[in-house]
Parts: structure tokens; C-alpha cells; sequence
């Protein structure tokens, strides 16, 4: 049984460019000189009731690439104290492997890491690539996936976003689309929910979000994958709501990666990536081979002042 608690289930309880150019306006502005680097508290805690020594595998580490931005490691604790090991998957995702007891088991995680501070750069001036000139490592992030459903929505891909041009005229228009077009609520989330059901309901967390932005991206031809991790309210106002993980996305455009998400469809700072994936099923949280039921969970992202 998987889960993919980065979206809780109903019963769970001024931006400048790389050019210097200020996105709102659209007014040349100088180009950034510094960084304002911040500390970033992360972690979280969950707890399972098995009935049964219970085989399970977590996807719950900081990816390996921001690792060295560490100022305290992860403390990745279990209790009761058990044997697991770690290997990477296929993604490059760190992955914990265990049997998990009779009884209750707890899982805590607390690290500190430093961030740039500064938001996220939308790729205004990104070419999109002809497909026959990807490096071949993007192709699998073109083609349909579990939740990614490409074959369902190709022809309404291109009736909605054929007649803007090729790269950030498209994709932006993607975003925008996709934002509007999903009402954001945790009371009608489901982890079976696919692209192409999101865009019929209209509905869903931002898994769903991801998951239909990158289904249209992958229909026009734009490299897109899945992406799970932290995003504290770092520089927009408090949500009211429980930290939770969250789920965005990244496209491949001018011979890089860019990370997206229509669910806020801002820029943000101090995102920390967990995995990534072709959809949430290969980014799942834990992945249970029996019945496990989750009793706990929290998460804590925030600044450290």
C-alpha cells in the first residue's frame, strides 16, 4: 500500500531575473550583487500502528545534491531502535528500507540548511528544444506515466495551448490554466486521482496541480517531471493550514531544469527537494507492503531568525 502523504489525505488528520529584468513590469533593473542567505529548519514526525513486522520503504531524506548545504545534518531517528539501510533509486532519490515491528513506530527527522534566500527564477528566456534535440535523459519525462495520463489529454493540450509560441508564452500559459482551473482543498483530496480526472473535477491538492501541469507540458513536447519536498511560508503571508510536504514540478528548457508550481504559480524561496520522479508514484513518502495505519504526522519548515 503506497502513500504519498505530501498531499494529506481527507481522514490524515519584487522578483528579478537572471537579466535583471523585474518581472512584474517588465522594467530593466539592476543586475543582484548578493544573496541573502537564510537558515531553514526542517524535519517532521510520523508515526505507524502495524499489526504485523511490516516490510516498508521511506523516501523522507534531502536529496543527495543539497546535502552539503547542511549546517546541522539530518537526525534521522526511529523508535523503537531498528535496523534499516539506505540505498539510491533510479531517480536519485535517497530511499530507507525496513521492517517495521508489531506495534507502533515512530519516525523523527530535525535538520538545519541554509538556503540562498532568494526566490525561485522563472525561465522568461528559455528556449524549448525539438524533441529530436533533447539529450536523451530528459525523453522519459515526455512520455505518459501513471498519473501523467498523456494519452487522455494530448488533443486538449493542443487545441488550449497550440496557438502560443514555443517555450515561456506556452508554458506560462500552461501554468496559468492550470491554476485556474483546479479549486485547491483538502477535503476532496485522493492519491488515486490522475491528470486527467483532475482537469475533469476541477479539484485537488498540489500534487493534482503538478501532476495536470506536467501532463500538458509533456503533450507540447516540454520535458516535465515530479517533485516532492518542503516549502515553508517563507516570504508570503502564514497559511492557517498544518505544514505539510508539498509537491511541485521542474520542465527541461534551454539546456536546464526549472522549477514551477501552478499550484501558488509564484516564485517562492527556500524550497528543499526530497525526490523526484515521472509522477507521485515514484516520489511516495512510504510505501507500506501490508497494512500499516499512520497515527502521526507532522511537518516543520521555518526560518531560523
Amino acid at each position: 500500500m503506497s502513500a504519498d502523504f505530501g498531499n494529506r489525505l481527507p481522514w490524515e488528520g519584487v522578483r528579478v531575473d537572471a537579466h535583471g529584468m523585474d518581472t512584474e513590469v517588465g522594467r530593466r533593473s539592476e543586475p543582484c550583487r548578493f544573496t541573502r542567505q537564510m537558515l531553514i529548519q526542517g524535519g517532521f514526525n510520523l508515526a505507524f500502528d502495524c499489526v504485523d513486522y511490516m516490510p516498508m520503504l521511506l523516501m523522507v531524506h534531502v536529496r543527495p545534491e543539497r546535502q552539503s548545504d547542511f549546517v546541522q545534518s539530518e537526525n534521522f531517528t526511529l523508535y523503537p531502535q531498528i535496523p534499516f539501510t539506505r540505498y539510491l533509486d533510479g531517480f536519485g532519490n535517497i530511499c530507507t528500507r525496513l521492517i517495521a515491528p508489531p506495534g507502533r513506530l515512530s519516525l523523527w527527522n530535525r535538520f538545519v540548511i541554509v538556503d540562498s534566500g532568494l526566490p525561485e527564477v522563472l525561465p522568461m528566456y528559455a528556449n524549448q528544444h525539438p524533441v529530436g534535440e533533447l539529450p536523451e535523459d530528459t525523453l522519459v519525462y515526455l512520455l505518459g506515466s501513471r498519473y501523467c495520463d498523456t494519452q487522455k489529454l494530448t488533443d486538449e493540450a493542443w487545441r488550449l495551448f497550440g496557438a502560443y509560441a514555443e517555450g515561456w508564452p506556452r508554458l506560462d500559459a500552461i501554468l496559468q490554466y492550470v491554476h485556474n482551473r483546479i479549486h485547491f482543498s483538502y477535503a476532496h483530496a485522493r492519491n488515486d486521482r490522475t491528470a486527467s480526472e483532475a482537469h475533469a473535477e476541477g479539484i485537488g491538492v498540489c500534487r493534482d496541480y503538478a501532476h495536470l501541469a506536467i501532463a500538458f507540458c509533456r503533450c507540447m513536447n516540454i520535458p516535465a517531471r515530479y517533485c516532492t519536498g518542503y516549502l515553508g511560508d517563507i516570504g508570503v503571508p502564514p497559511d492557517p493550514a498544518p505544514m505539510d510536504f508539498s509537491a511541485w514540478f521542474e520542465v527541461y528548457m534551454g539546456g536546464t531544469w526549472h522549477t514551477l508550481d501552478a499550484r501558488h504559480n509564484q516564485p517562492r524561496i527556500g524550497r528543499i527537494l526530497i525526490a523526484r520522479g515521472r509522477d507521485a508514484a515514484d516520489t511516495a513518502i512510504t510505501t507500506s507492503f501490508g497494512s500499516a495505519m499512520l497515527t502521526e504526522f507532522s511537518v516543520l519548515t521555518e526560518q531560523l531568525r
